[in-house]
């Protein structure tokens, strides 16, 4: 297992953090919040991100890529983490393409993969049902016709659903329940007849939207996998999205914890810097020592996508459930240690927070995670 960076990852991350916080800074995320982007990130912004390689980073040069692989992707999720930056990545070029990676015919991996690449098509994953991650709990259908599909259904909480070109729409094309069987995915325009979409904007001014299904035909091409068999392509994605959320919210807790420890060594109280304090530096030594932990975790959970994908159920829910923890610590005690300012919209600080609770419940909170981590080990 890869525990540290090699140098070509380490020129990765200098470059995506110059470039991040030059173009991107928090302040970015704050311009798109109070104008009220219609897309909610900069498409010029993600056009340099493309440019620079970021949204063909884990896909095989056959198609475009750079092959880089998901430890290179984990360097950019952490950046991005540090900054709020956002923009597709995460949707698009780790969710939506490597569905097609895993599941798609060769035709639609040639079709929309270099297009993925090239940031000239962007795609979101219609999924949850609920207000809860539960990923085998879909009621939306999928009823077969002579010449293809008819999708009818419901689907909540769908990230960049309302911006997205394409959407990737998990259905129930046999059986009912909360049971893989009988999942099928399929790509559905977003513009297409049927599909209604409603924005939602979140607590960390992200998008997500609800998307309605009323008689969406779509032909047999637009299947991704085996008909019945979805979850073997959702499963392995849904895992590697666990694990590139992971490495975001490492940014989120890293930025936090830095900025917390420059606070405590600036601000005086009591005629002292109240990093002085033994009660505050105990704080402070306890999070750098879950920073630590947390690191050794995510790299293994990122270099496992390529080195030993068996292992990456296990990795996925053990990062998933740690940087939960993880991150919604480093927040709360950055919170607390600035003080009443601490809550304000004008410090960086609460909006590092909101992000954190929004990342925390996508693909799985820490309770989802610790129940499949015991089941996958047997308990």
């Amino acid at each position: 297992m890869t525990l540290v960076l090699n140098e070509e990852q380490r020129l990765l991350q200098d470059t995506a953090r110059e470039f991040l916080q030059s173009s991107a800074p928090v302040t970015a995320l704050r311009a798109l919040r109070d104008n009220k982007s219609e897309t909610g990130y900069d498409n010029a912004l993600w056009q340099q991100m493309t440019e620079l390689g970021w949204a063909s980073i884990i896909l095989p040069e056959q198609y475009g890529g750079l092959d880089f692989g998901f430890l290179g992707l984990g360097v950019l999720m952490e950046e991005a983490g540090r900054t709020l930056s956002a923009s597709p990545l995460f949707a698009s070029a780790v969710v939506g393409a490597s569905a097609i990676l895993i599941g798609g015919s060769e035709s639609q991996k040639e079709t929309l993969l270099p297009a993925i690449a090239a940031g000239e098509l962007t795609l979101a994953l219609g999924l949850e049902e609920s207000s809860r991650h539960k990923p085998t709990l879909i009621a939306t259908t999928a009823e077969a016709r002579e010449d293809g599909f008819v999708i009818n259904g419901r689907k909540t909480f769908v990230l960049d659903g309302h911006s997205a070109d394409q959407l990737l729409v998990a259905t129930r094309s046999e059986g009912e329940g909360n049971t893989p069987k009988g999942i099928s995915l399929f790509l559905v325009p977003r513009q297409a007849e049927g599909v209604t979409v409603q924005r939602t904007i979140m607590a960390d001014s992200r998008n997500a939207a609800n998307i309605s299904f009323d008689n969406v035909s779509v032909d047999r091409h637009a299947l991704v996998g085996d008909l019945g068999y979805g979850w073997h392509v959702l499963e392995p994605v849904l895992d590697r999205g666990r694990v590139a959320l992971a490495a975001e919210m490492m940014g989120i807790a890293l930025e936090c914890f830095e900025r917390t420890v420059a606070y405590l060594k600036y601000r005086e109280q009591f005629g002292a810097l109240i990093g002085s304090f033994q009660a505050l530096q105990h704080r402070a030594a306890y999070m750098q020592t879950q920073l630590e932990l947390a690191r050794s975790v995510i790299l293994q959970a990122l270099s496992s996508v390529d080195e030993s994908p068996e292992q990456l159920p296990l990795l996925a829910s053990l990062a998933k459930a740690r940087l939960n923890d993880l991150v919604q610590l480093v927040t709360n005690e950055a919170v607390q240690m600035h003080g009443g300012i601490g809550v304000t919209d004008e410090l960086e600080i609460g909006l590092f927070l909101k992000r954190a609770r929004v990342a925390m419940q996508i693909f799985g909170d820490t309770g989802f995670h610790k129940d499949r981590y015991a089941t996958l080990c047997g308990y």
